[in-house]
């Protein structure tokens, strides 16, 4: 058990930084709901703050006397988690709404800090209406719930067409495979020198965009080897899927594919992506989400008329090809009500007020979500909100949710330990894995699993991707834009437990 004076210690100086959270939680005025979320470390990126302040007068002007007080937390994504932990930790400084990333929201359950909703949502209709996958991603293992999800996302290749036009690559290019994928970053390296071929994220200071954007899209694309196996409730050791997602990501880093290491290991790396890198034609391929375009909107931190035109996206293939041939990765975030939250009707009433159809189908549309209510999915605002809309609500169909586990974290953690490793060469994905599988059944007490051993290494020194060609990639027909059903149920496929 930690002792309980650094405990105390932070949440001194949480206070002392967060101006305000001495306010928060019971014992306080009960007419006022504090809300904490996540406000972006872009300062030019603030469609969170305008959208929870209309609801915060929405909200105010239907119940005269109570009021919203919004508490926002500009910092990294692990920072975040981390200050919103330790606020909930005390009465003084608790929040009582908090915006939750539904792969934390297992280890806040765990710790007893977030309060279930069951009560709330056996009686509210809007509920019936969402995906069966968005509500088991807020369930606990007990059975309750603790969440309502606004919104979920896909992921995928996004590519600059002027770029590709210079590389001499089809402009409806849809790559078979992982060598596909390095090839075409070798082509533009060769032919195109002064842009960066392929970004992926990856180290530990991106945290789970590094993790979930970076290696489990590889991961689970290697057919084999998941990080969880839920029948036998044990954690999987890096096998051969988890050594060829950290060959892939060393091929691209040692051949000088991807951005300097110093950029791509920086915290901040997704945000020179998204108003620099993209919209400046410096980067021709980018694994990444479908929250993009919020970016470049008028209403964006970093408005881009042009990226409807100038990007394409294509799905990111498993690593040989193998059905279903695509992969991507689902989260979500969820607004949750603390158990330390001394008038939880209330804060309850607020969240309705946040998940009325339009101000849900508003937030997916200002926050480019996908969408996880039926009635948002055929909101007509919603499927002309973007032109992406469609191709990345499709992908929902071949898409893996990660394990909601309260592990998980520090599994994911480890994860990003493994690939700053092979990023820069400290270590190779043998290596990477062995001290991956040190570090897995220290966190999980042992309660691992062998991975199953299919496929093959490659011919990249046991962790490589497969045939590491270097020619020229070839060209495909399919379409780099993809069609897809938004007016049907937008998480049709429920997948893994996330």
């Amino acid at each position: 058990m930690r002792p309980a004076a650094p405990l105390i210690l932070a949440a001194i100086l949480l206070a002392a930084a967060l101006p305000g959270l001495a306010a928060c939680g019971s014992g306080t005025d009960p007419n006022v709901v504090k809300v904490a979320y996540n406000r972006s470390t872009n300062t030019k990126n603030r469609f969170k703050d305008a959208f929870l302040t209309r609801m915060k007068k929405q909200f105010e002007k239907a119940n005269p006397g109570k009021r919203i007080k919004l508490v926002p937390i500009q910092a990294q994504e692990n920072d975040y988690a981390t200050k919103v932990q330790q606020m909930m930790r005390s009465d003084r400084t608790a929040p009582d709404v908090v915006y939750e990333d539904t792969f934390r929201m297992g280890s806040d359950i765990e710790a007893g800090y977030l309060r279930p909703l069951d009560r709330y949502l056996r009686v509210w209709r809007p509920w019936e209406r969402f995906a069966a996958s968005a509500k088991e991603a807020v369930r606990a293992a007990d059975g309750r719930t603790y969440g309502v999800p606004d919104g979920t996302d896909t992921r995928a290749l996004w590519y600059d067409r002027a770029v590709f036009a210079r590389a001499g690559l089809p402009a409806d290019w849809r790559p078979r495979d992982w060598d596909d994928v390095l090839d075409a970053a070798r082509t533009v390296r060769r032919r195109v020198p002064d842009v960066v071929p392929l970004n992926v994220y990856t180290g530990k200071a991106p945290g789970e965009g590094a993790v979930m954007q970076g290696f489990e899209m590889l991961l689970y694309g290697t057919g084999d080897d998941p990080l969880y196996d839920a029948q036998a409730r044990r954690w999987v050791t890096g096998g051969a899927g988890f050594r060829q997602a950290l060959g892939f990501v060393r091929t691209v880093y040692r051949e000088h594919l991807g951005p300097d290491v110093s950029d791509a290991l920086d915290a901040n790396v997704s945000t020179a992506v998204t108003s620099e890198w993209l919209p400046e034609g410096r980067l021709a391929i980018d694994l990444d989400g479908s929250w993009l375009g919020q970016y470049w909107l008028p209403s964006g931190s970093r408005p881009w008329p042009a990226w409807s035109t100038r990007l394409a996206y294509t799905p990111m293939p498993t690593r040989t090809g193998a059905p279903p041939g695509r992969v991507s990765m689902s989260g979500g975030w969820a607004w949750a009500v603390s158990a330390r939250c001394d008038k939880p009707d209330l804060a309850w009433k607020f969240v309705e007020t946040l998940q009325t159809q339009r101000n849900a189908a508003d937030w997916d549309i200002v926050a480019a979500q996908i969408a996880v209510r039926s009635d948002v999915a055929r909101d007509p605002r919603y499927l002309r909100s973007m032109p992406s809309t469609a191709f990345f609500t499709d992908l929902v169909r071949d898409t893996h949710y990660r394990p909601a586990l309260p592990a998980y974290p520090r599994v994911s953690s480890a994860i990003g330990e493994a690939l700053e490793a092979v990023t820069t060469g400290d270590s190779s994905p043998e290596a990477a894995a062995r001290a991956y599988d040190r570090r897995l059944r220290s966190i999980t007490d042992g309660a691992v699993t062998a991975a199953a051993h299919g496929g093959g290494p490659g011919a990249d020194g046991g962790g490589g991707t497969g045939t590491d060609r270097g020619g020229d990639a070839g060209t495909d027909p399919g379409s780099g834009t993809g069609t897809g059903h938004p007016t049907g149920n937008p998480t049709g496929k429920a997948g893994p437990r996330r």
